[in-house]
């Protein structure tokens, strides 16, 4: 039975939310270099030890035109902005006031991490509904696979990396096989095609 948003979102606004483990820094580095410093706001959950989150953040900053900062708790999402998980928490997000914020949790690994994808996945299906688009790189595992298809059914669109482009094909392939994919692209399409779906110009 599709998931359904909670209630109607509270705006148009457009959020891409990134799940990535193995090899997902080099995967993070190719995907948001190609986003333009105008591309909606996007948030991650990478596998990572927190001692590394900050370090790798700042880095992104350096070669990417959007804004990359190791998130914080109940931060405004903006467009141009990228969020990425710190290692010692879970990143979701929930609506405020016109639009939408950031959260933090230090609850329960889920499949076995903190921060997992799970956690942030299903946040989008519930807050975001259509305003979602999932994407879902290369790592290990099963993480974020069951929320990418509530968010599906919740009316998101949803990218995954290709079994060639990826380090570690689990994930995706979890994904690919329940169903909660629109797209299979090569990781140095990717950008490319989010921002065609979304109508946003390079």
């Amino acid at each position: 039975m599709p998931v359904q948003s909670m209630a109607l979102p509270v705006s148009g606004q457009r959020v891409i939310v990134v799940g990535a483990s193995t090899g997902g820094t080099d995967a993070l580095r190719d995907f948001l270099s190609g986003m333009p410093s105008h591309a909606p706001a996007v948030l991650v959950a990478q596998h990572m030890p927190e001692l590394f989150t900050h370090s790798f953040s700042m880095r992104l900053d350096s070669l990417c035109r959007m804004r990359v900062k190791e998130a914080e708790h109940h931060e405004k999402i903006q467009a141009g902005n990228v969020y990425l998980a710190p290692g010692h928490s879970h990143l979701s997000l929930e609506r405020s006031g016109t639009g939408y914020q950031t959260v933090l949790s230090k609850g329960p690994p889920v499949n076995r991490h903190r921060p997992s994808v799970e956690v942030l996945f299903s946040s989008a299906a519930r807050q975001l509904g259509a305003n979602a688009v999932g994407v879902m790189l290369t790592g290990m595992g099963k993480d974020g696979a069951a929320a990418m298809l509530e968010m599906r059914q919740a009316g998101a669109y949803n990218f995954a990396q290709d079994e060639t482009s990826c380090v570690v094909f689990g994930m995706p392939r979890e994904a690919i096989a329940l169903g909660a994919v629109d797209e299979v692209i090569p990781l140095a399409k990717m950008a490319e095609q989010v921002l065609a779906y979304l109508g946003v110009a390079k």
